[in-house]
């Protein structure tokens, strides 16, 4: 599949080759910011707070393998196996000490060609952002494909992907959509993308804060 196969399987490729081992009730009908949560995560050697959008509930697939962290929430009523939008947050430890020469927007670029290879002839792609997030190097872009190999072609998928080096590991977070399939590319509203990302927000990552219980 697409989305969670490139959240997960690409991503734990990227973790392992380099470091050597939804919105409202209806999440799809609105762009628009809600009112939402702040979530607050000791990943490995720092704290990442991020916006939690209403209408998204904690999926139960959430772990740390072989150096790797992942956690996905999906909207209301969906699960991590059958989800029309999933926001997730990855972990990769140890990838900036053990790969200094990499940047967030190299990550972000290995993770966007694995959207391109699964769907050659319906990807579309769009930078978003390629400021400093909380002061560290960071990367943002949609990427899309027409078809989602992960439904069999019956749906499109398309994410936002935000990456960004911390000290020591690196960073993503992440919302995916599915949506009707196309056998072209189909056009990234960059507005619509841009409004999710600030719902995302304010993405910080931090020192871990002093007395903090690894969660």
């Amino acid at each position: 599949m697409v989305g969670r196969y490139v959240i997960s399987g690409f991503v734990a490729a990227i973790a392992l080759s380099w470091c050597g081992s939804a919105l409202a009730e209806d999440p799809g009908k609105s762009s628009e910011p809600s009112p939402q949560l702040q979530t607050a995560t000791r990943i490995f050697s720092q704290l990442l707070m991020t916006g939690h959008p209403q209408g998204f509930e904690l999926a139960s697939f959430e772990k740390v393998q072989n150096g790797f962290y992942i956690r996905e929430s999906v909207a209301k009523g969906e699960s991590v196996n059958d989800w029309h939008q999933m926001i997730t947050v990855t972990g990769m430890k140890d990838l900036a000490l053990s790969r200094p020469e990499l940047t967030a927007k190299m990550v972000l670029n290995r993770m966007v060609e694995g959207f391109k290879h699964s769907c050659p002839f319906s990807f579309s792609t769009q930078v978003l952002n390629d400021s400093p997030i909380s002061g560290f190097d960071a990367a943002v872009a949609v990427a899309s494909c027409g078809t989602a190999t992960g439904t069999a072609g019956k749906t499109s998928e398309a994410a936002l992907i935000a990456v960004i080096k911390g000290l020591n590991d690196f960073y993503t977070v992440q919302w995916a959509e599915r949506a009707t399939p196309s056998n072209g590319p189909i056009p990234i509203d960059v507005q619509e993308w841009t409004d999710r990302f600030k719902a995302l927000g304010p993405i910080t990552l931090a020192p871990e804060a002093e007395g903090r219980k690894p969660q």
